[in-house]
């Protein structure tokens, strides 16, 4: 990293952009499932670009990309706010039209040294836009020209405002306009920013079954204590046939019905990390992972619900179980969980966070568990601004062990991009078990 050590970027210009039509000026209410992410802060992303041909006078053109994203922001005008509070001190999002963080810089640093690289602190310094200072903002943006000609564009988006199926509608929305001029007004599918949707029964009623899934705070692992090593972050690649030998492995254990590619990765890092982490056999460890909520409420939510439409679930087992079962058995624990979500299981999980209050998450997991967050399937690849598909998109840092990230691969390969962050003395061991059935 030596290189990216010598050479900084250059912030050209910083301003906010606002939506350019009037919007609601108004406290948008948060639902239970916001308020838990209120102290998660900035969710930070990076994608890179470069230009198709030689031509690169006009790429990234600041101007169009301001004009789209002033567009986008009117429907999207919860992302303009700021983080505030109700008269009873209740966290809202204060919507004002105050705008979006955009801030233009340059390097002399390419797209082809970042394309391979690794999540970690000095990305994130390098093309994500400083939000230390107003903490408050929903949304901070990014652009970068880069020495080669490319673009490094960085965002910056409150958790507390969106989730990722929310974030990447609101991509779509805003590369629309960028590539598209007015005429994307006629494909625009509004977000529904009526988060009530999700608010508590009353009285709220907690299922007992529900909490053998919805992972609460209260549910507690026999092995407690925190990951003592450094923190590193790697990007592993399945290919293609790598993911359908696995999902053909799963076939052979559980009930034998096919599953997922998320719950066979799934299956097979976490059977990998139980190992490499030499976890006592006899420990309990849980895999848990948020789970789009928007299709299990009856009615469903909205499918362009705007906001935070996730719960965590989890499953769980004794380490020596998972170590020793047929994957597919392993795979069918985490499909097992994703079955039983409906609408009792959400609307308790809504119900437990109601009565018990959304406290802070701990700054680290029990050595036991695994988080795994799940993009595959989703669009990021489409946030064409009119300049072509990203090459790469990235999450600019990770630093919480026991962390998780499963992509899609690049270029449409059909494989899987996996984001594992661990102890640094653990990964090796780690690398060589999610290989070694290949």
């Amino acid at each position: 990293m030596g290189v990216v050590d010598q050479q900084e970027v250059e912030v050209v210009e910083s301003c906010m952009v606002k939506p350019s039509e009037e919007t609601p000026s108004h406290g948008l209410w948060l639902s239970q499932l916001d308020l838990k992410m209120v102290n998660r802060g900035h969710t930070p992303n990076v994608y890179f670009y470069s230009p198709d041909s030689g031509d690169v006078d006009n790429f990234f053109d600041v101007a169009r990309l301001k004009a789209a994203m002033a567009k986008a922001l009117v429907p999207f005008y919860p992302l303009a706010g700021r983080l505030g509070a109700d008269g009873d001190g209740r966290p809202e999002i204060d919507c004002a039209g105050q705008g979006v963080l955009f801030v233009v810089a340059r390097s002399d640093l390419t797209v082809d040294g970042f394309v391979d690289f690794q999540p970690s602190p000095e990305l994130r310094r390098l093309f994500v836009p400083r939000v230390e200072d107003s903490p408050s903002i929903m949304c901070a943006i990014q652009v970068t020209f880069m020495g080669c000609g490319g673009v490094a564009l960085g965002t910056a988006l409150h958790h507390v405002a969106i989730d990722a199926v929310s974030a990447v509608h609101f991509f779509q929305t805003w590369s629309g306009f960028c590539r598209d001029g007015d005429a994307a007004a006629a494909v625009l599918e509004l977000p529904c920013h009526d988060r009530t949707l999700l608010c508590a029964r009353s009285p709220p009623v907690v299922h007992p079954d529900a909490l053998t899934v919805f992972s609460c705070p209260k549910l507690s692992l026999a092995v407690s204590a925190e990951p003592s090593g450094a923190v590193v972050n790697k990007i592993f690649v399945l290919s293609k046939d790598q993911v359908a030998a696995l999902k053909r492995a799963c076939t052979s254990g559980g009930d034998g019905g096919r599953v997922s590619t998320f719950c066979a990765v799934s299956a097979q890092v976490w059977r990998s990390f139980c190992t490499a982490g030499r976890l006592p056999t006899d420990a309990t460890t849980r895999l848990t992972f948020p789970a789009n909520i928007r299709g299990a409420l009856r009615p469903p939510l909205p499918a362009r619900y705007f906001g935070n439409g996730i719960i965590v679930l989890g499953a769980a087992g004794k380490v020596r179980d998972i170590e020793s079962e047929e994957l597919g058995s392993v795979a069918h624990r985490i499909s097992g969980a994703v079955r039983r979500m409906d609408d009792e299981l959400v609307r308790s999980a809504i119900d437990y966070l109601e009565i018990h209050g959304s406290k802070q998450p701990p700054s680290s997991m029990p050595e036991t568990e695994l988080r795994v967050v799940s993009w595959l399937g989703m669009p990021v690849y489409d946030t064409d601004f009119g300049w072509g598909k990203p090459l790469v998109m990235h999450r600019a840092v990770q630093q919480r062990a026991g962390m998780v990230y499963l992509m899609d691969g690049v270029s449409g390969s059909g494989g899987v991009r996996i984001l594992v962050s661990t102890e640094a003395a653990i990964l090796n061991d780690f690398q060589h078990l999610l290989y070694a059935n290949f």
